[in-house]
């Protein structure tokens, strides 16, 4: 069961749904006249290397990294699908979308909660450590307000469906259920290994981080928030990775009852339609990763 839980993940696209295995990935997506579609990639990223995933932290950075790539990929792939030929993503715009998009949330998420934290050390006249507070508890206003807003928009509303019927799917699967709409639908919304529990690990440990550095001018407090990064995440990813293996455990359930509570604001409960969607992506993957 370990290995199923360390194997299998997924993500949520545009009418559709991606599961990642080891050696290959699948997407599966609702075309526009109603037909699912899907596509198959062999995976060949570094985090293949088993040597690269018995190393901690950087097993993490490099998977985090390899998955980044492939998300954005399969969210351009998904785009393409519902806009046609005449309107696809690609080229130099889409790379300055995604650039810009990373710069936006960079700035908002940790430059901008440094600044407002370094201002209350700075004119409120507060201690380093809860000035550091501060800042991490306004990151973490940020990233829910921010779920919480866009979960309004209704094709962003589809998506965290399309998200809730990813986890189902998984869920059955790892608990040994047949994989049929009907059976998936009986299991929950919530998943241990959620990149939504990823990001609260992630707010909660840069807290931690950011406090032990102490009174920073200005310049090193925004510079600290973005060389930290990779260090947060390596750190997240193991933290998570370790819940999910122990997630029988009573004390470890408690543990991260807040990583699946906030997976009430990034899943929606999906329709069939949406759940035999998940269920081909998973099934495309399976055959794929024993075709390898």
């Amino acid at each position: 069961m370990n290995e199923k839980l360390i194997t299998y993940g997924g993500q949520a696209v545009i009418e559709g749904v991606m599961m990642r295995g080891r050696n290959a990935c699948a997407v599966a997506m609702r075309a526009p006249d109603g037909t699912i579609v899907t596509h198959t990639e062999s995976l060949s990223g570094i985090y293949k290397s088993a040597l690269i995933r018995k190393i901690p932290f950087l097993r993490g950075l490099t998977l985090l990294w390899d998955s980044l790539g492939l998300g954005l990929r399969m969210l351009t792939l998904s785009a393409n699908t519902q806009s046609g030929d005449d309107e696809k993503l690609e080229g130099p715009g889409l790379y300055f979308f995604l650039g810009l998009t990373f710069v936006v949330a960079i700035s908002v998420f940790f430059l901008a909660p440094a600044g407002l934290g370094w201002l209350t050390e700075k004119y409120l006249h507060l201690s380093p450590w809860w000035s550091n507070l501060v800042e991490g508890l306004l990151r973490l206003l940020f990233l829910v307000a921010y779920i919480w807003g866009i979960g309004f928009m209704p094709d962003i509303r589809r998506v965290f469906a399309y998200h809730g019927a990813e986890h189902k799917t998984i869920n059955a699967f790892e608990a040994g259920a047949d994989l049929t709409p009907e059976s998936v639908d009986r299991f929950p919304l919530e998943h241990a290994r959620c990149g939504t529990a990823f990001l609260l690990t992630l707010v909660l440990l840069s807290i931690l981080f950011f406090t032990l550095l102490g009174p920073l001018p200005l310049a090193w407090r925004m510079i600290s928030r973005i060389l930290l990064i990779p260090v947060l995440a390596g750190v997240a990813y193991e933290y998570i990775r370790w819940t999910a293996k122990h997630i029988q455990s009573p004390l470890i359930r408690l543990i991260v009852r807040p990583n699946l509570a906030l997976q009430s604001l990034t899943t929606r409960t999906p329709d069939e339609g949406m759940l035999e969607v998940a269920i081909s992506a998973f099934n495309t993957m399976r055959n794929a990763e024993k075709s390898l």
